[in-house]
């Protein structure tokens, strides 16, 4: 399937997650907020939430400073 992160078009196997897509950009252990199609959704509903082709996802994580 293709979904749209951050703008930039992207494949992904068909059953992925968004928890799957955080793990494969290397932000699993990071703080990070995620958008599906506008809408933010929890880290704890990232594993349950399957992904759709033309899904649009921006992702953005923290970055601490001071």
């Amino acid at each position: 399937m293709r979904i749209v992160l951050n703008g930039d078009t992207m494949e992904l196997r068909d059953d992925s997650s968004l928890a799957d897509l955080v793990e494969q950009l290397g932000l699993g252990d990071k703080r990070i907020a995620a958008e599906v199609n506008m809408e933010i959704v929890p880290r704890s509903q990232h594993a349950a939430l399957r992904l759709n082709d033309g899904d649009q996802i921006e992702i953005v994580h923290a970055i601490g400073g001071g």
